[in-house]
């Protein structure tokens, strides 16, 4: 890798510094590499922020005894990196990903001159699916638990005017496109699911594996892979890819009947490219945690009549206030509850808003050195 784009690396990784001026009264907390994130209770939240394209808003509240979900913005001359890591089993798929997903897409797109496309992006998460593999294959004999530890992946790439949305499992990308000059706005998914509850994805099941009657199965009112698990691809979760970790030493729940001659959950994400239009207003990129409780058309709507500023924090808010009438109690009391027993009304639970400046994108961003942003959500909150 040439010295010129180590140092442009260079640049790019510094923190971008919170403000608590935004917030008066909101507690600030670091996560460790600066004061980024402000806390309010069990819900950290970025209120507003510049990037290379336009702005940004980022929140993350926890429900989990340990957060299992992750994120990180990163954002520089060569365009903008977006990811959402949504975490089962434990946090250490998520916190591996959040580590080296962004490095390994950045190693491989210095390869070909910073050019990126849909394969550049494929081989990023192979990379990383591969490495947190070889590092269960190191820990297994003394830590077997590892192999049943995954986390779904939801990554955008917006590189010159060109957005890829890459996904493994159930978080989702929407985006708020303006409808001619009414003043409405729509809202459009970009993402592919991966959650066996979706008839498709049974269905594509039930392709890859004809010999295997069992492949999905109704578990809990629901449809799992294997009556185990809901997503059908994620890093981690070797247990499910490998035979060699499906043993005595895993834990009964995840035991597999049978010796598995194929594969049963994937790591190759699904892809869409999208040319960035001028009317092509914002993305929320969230985990499922947001969609139990938001439609699409909602959370758009939400982002569409409110300030900028906040508004990760509102729609956490909104999901949080439906959770609450669903169980039918005020979401003054659900804020009172603590985490993990949180976790029975409503799953951990990220954002993060993209405000698209089109001219901006057009131009490369701006290049200016307030545009520089390398954030990730807190490891532990």
């Amino acid at each position: 890798m040439s010295e010129g784009f180590m140092n442009l690396l260079s640049v790019c990784w510094k923190p971008f510094k919170g403000d608590s001026s935004e917030n008066p009264g909101a507690v600030a907390a670091g996560n460790g590499d600066g004061v980024d994130f402000e806390k309010d209770g069990l819900l950290w939240f970025r209120d507003i922020g510049k990037y290379g394209g336009g702005e940004y808003s980022m929140a993350v509240v926890q429900a989990n005894q340990v957060l299992e979900d992750q994120s990180q913005i990163e954002s520089g001359s060569f365009g903008t990196f977006v990811g959402v890591y949504d975490g089962h089993g434990g946090p250490d798929v998520a916190r591996y990903v959040c580590d080296n997903l962004f490095r390994n897409f950045q190693a491989i797109s210095a390869e070909h001159y910073g050019v990126v496309t849909p394969e550049t992006i494929r081989r990023a998460f192979l990379q990383t699916e591969d490495g947190f593999t070889a590092l269960v294959s190191e820990s297994f004999n003394t830590r077997p638990s590892i192999a049943t530890v995954g986390s779904c992946c939801l990554v955008g790439v917006i590189y010159q005017q060109t957005l890829f949305i890459a996904n493994l499992g159930d978080s989702r990308a929407v985006l708020g496109k303006k409808v001619g000059s009414t003043g409405g706005m729509a809202a459009i998914q970009l993402s592919s699911e991966h959650n066996a509850n979706l008839e498709e994805v049974r269905h594509e099941l039930k392709n890859l594996h004809p010999h295997d009657p069992d492949i999905v199965a109704m578990k809990h009112g629901v449809w799992r892979v294997k009556g185990i698990i809901q997503v059908s691809k994620s890093i981690g979760d070797v247990y499910m890819k490998h035979a060699e970790y499906n043993t005595d030493s895993i834990a009964q729940k995840f035991r597999l009947p049978e010796a598995t001659v194929m594969p049963i959950l994937s790591a190759t994400p699904t892809i869409l490219t999208h040319e960035i239009h001028p009317n092509d207003s914002f993305l929320i990129f969230a985990s499922d945690g947001l969609w139990e409780h938001l439609s699409n058309e909602e959370a758009v709507e939400i982002v569409h009549n409110n300030p900028r500023s906040g508004i990760a924090k509102r729609l956490v808010k909104a999901a949080l206030q439906e959770a609450a009438k669903k169980r039918e109690m005020r979401y003054s009391d659900l804020k009172k509850i603590d985490k993990r027993v949180r976790r029975h009304f409503h799953d951990d639970i990220t954002v993060i808003v993209l405000f698209l400046n089109y001219d901006q994108i057009c131009k490369g961003g701006g290049g200016g050195a307030s545009q520089n942003v390398s954030l990730r959500s807190a490891l532990e909150h």
